[in-house]
């Protein structure tokens, strides 16, 4: 059986155990990258195509012309055509709650750096305006405690489960959860329009949808406190990002912590990636990216693999 993985360097910089792969596949080529214009030759002849956020599109189905199994690499499948693959024959499988533990520890990592200003009094340490100091301390930029504060969840998933459950344990934080975007409100949740007034920190997990795109905006951020905090681990679309920028140098919102954005890598730019907007901290994709994490989302694919090789469905989205 031929099997191929497209973009492996995606999920390991030669750091997991790809033991159980092989064993399962052993002729598997495992491409670290492959150049959209190299997918068509790679996949061609393979029953098993792993991929991660390459496009695998109804034409490339078709032209591979063994095609059996697409592995999708991540939770997310929307770089399959899952349409034509129904029309086709072919299955799709993805993985699920591999990363839960990594994105949990992001997320109040970020909380914590932007709350007690880390960064700004890091720099104050060595760039020599705590020498010339007149006191043991500084106060130049205010910190508050997070116990009692108001966390609000966009997306309560297993990820936004989790990252309530220990921002309550860890920061006696309390969690206001909020109702779908068009759904009828449903029990112990509140609208995104009044909870955004109440929340000193808002954290997405809420898929990409044409109800969620742009989810927050100028008008959103103008309903939130000036010195509440937002992190977007989920997507980049949740965000507009221009509005977010302008909020964040007007003072009109206390900080944000951003993993995803619009475009990545963002090879266009984003309003964002400005060096001169205060308290915002931008990482690339990383929340997820616990060795742990990867090395559970590559068993996951592998044993999504071993399901369908014995008939079984595990993992499918088709």
């Amino acid at each position: 059986m031929k099997a191929v993985c497209l973009d492996f360097a995606t999920v390991s910089r030669g750091d997991l155990d790809t033991s159980r792969i092989t064993r399962l596949l052993p002729q598997i080529v495992l491409h670290e990258v492959t150049p959209d214009a190299d997918i068509a030759a790679r996949i061609a002849g393979a029953d098993i195509v792993l991929v991660n956020k390459l496009r695998i599109t109804r034409e490339r189905m078709v032209a591979s012309g063994a095609l059996r199994l697409v592995a999708v690499m991540a939770t997310g499948t929307n770089n399959v055509d899952l349409e034509a693959a129904r029309e086709l024959g072919i299955a799709v499988c993805n993985v699920r709650n591999y990363c839960t533990t990594s994105l949990t520890q992001h997320v109040l990592a970020v909380i914590l750096t932007l709350t007690h200003r880390l960064r700004e009094y890091g720099r104050l340490a060595i760039d020599g305006s705590w020498r010339a100091s007149a006191q043991f301390t500084m106060l130049d930029f205010p910190i508050r405690e997070l116990h009692d504060r108001v966390l609000g969840i966009v997306g309560f998933g297993t990820l936004g489960r989790s990252v309530a459950r220990a921002a309550e344990a860890a920061l006696g934080m309390r969690v206001l959860i909020a109702n779908r975007p068009g759904a009828e409100l449903a029990p112990h949740r509140i609208a995104l329009r009044d909870l955004l007034p109440q929340a000193d920190v808002l954290s997405l997990h809420c898929p990409l949808t044409p109800a969620t795109e742009r989810l927050i905006g100028a008008r959103e951020l103008a309903l939130m406190k000036p010195d509440a905090l937002i992190v977007n681990t989920a997507r980049g679309g949740l965000i507009d990002s221009q509005a977010l920028a302008d909020a964040l140098r007007a003072g009109r919102i206390g900080g944000a912590a951003i993993d995803v954005l619009t475009q990545e890598p963002p090879v266009d730019g984003n309003p964002l990636l400005a060096p001169d907007i205060p308290n915002l901290l931008v990482t690339p994709h990383v929340a997820w990216s616990a060795r742990e994490a990867r090395q559970r989302c590559l068993d996951e694919v592998t044993a999504g693999i071993e399901a369908f090789l014995r008939g079984e469905r595990r993992n499918r989205v088709d």
